[in-house]
């Protein structure tokens, strides 16, 4: 099912982006995702709430959608611009994006990650305490290929799912994957 756009069977459904109510007609994206609960369960966005924060997704959406969408051509416009900005909301993990504090500490080197930088997000299990889930941690790029170095295909793996779900201008992204493939270590404070 993955990305689809559809009319809403009820009026039921909320945004997962606004939180407000889809009515029932409208045209929505949903969005598959894993849970805790389930492999798969879907999200609804409105379709201009998603320009703005899921664009690759609506991108993939229109694509596969035949029917008549209202305003297509500003929809388009708007993910096309958030897709340009970097400012989209990443596609899973791995990814790389820009730390939005200065808290999160790279877990082979343990510096602080610096707010604004480029850091690179994986999964790990993460104990709670009362449970152990999985959740995202947090890498330089120049130490992923140290934390990645046991394990066979890892960092190709790393950088094939970085590239499919991080959403950096080109440049960005490119400069990143390099620093991963260099395995610089922690950049000098």
């Amino acid at each position: 099912m993955a990305n689809h756009i559809e009319e809403a069977k009820s009026g039921r459904a909320s945004c997962r982006t606004c939180k407000k109510t889809i009515g029932k007609g409208e045209l929505r994206l949903g969005v598959e995702v894993a849970s805790q609960f389930s492999d798969a369960t879907v999200q609804w966005h409105h379709l201009a709430c998603a320009a703005d924060k899921l664009p690759v997704e609506l991108k993939e959406g229109l694509a596969g959608f035949e029917g008549e969408v209202p305003d297509r051509a500003a929809l388009e416009t708007t993910l096309e611009a958030t897709i340009a900005k970097g400012a989209a909301k990443p596609g899973g993990l791995p990814h790389v994006d820009h730390a939005p504090t200065g808290r999160a500490k790279c877990i082979t080197c343990g510096e602080p990650i610096a707010k604004a930088s480029l850091r690179v997000a994986v999964e790990s299990e993460i104990d709670t305490g009362a449970m152990v889930t999985k959740g995202a941690r947090y890498l330089h790029p120049g130490c992923a290929k140290a934390h990645f170095f046991d394990i066979d295909g890892g960092l190709t793996d790393l950088v094939v799912g970085v590239r499919s779900n991080s959403r950096l201008p080109e440049v960005e992204l490119t400069a990143a994957i390099a620093a991963i493939e260099a395995g610089a270590g922690a950049p000098a404070a």
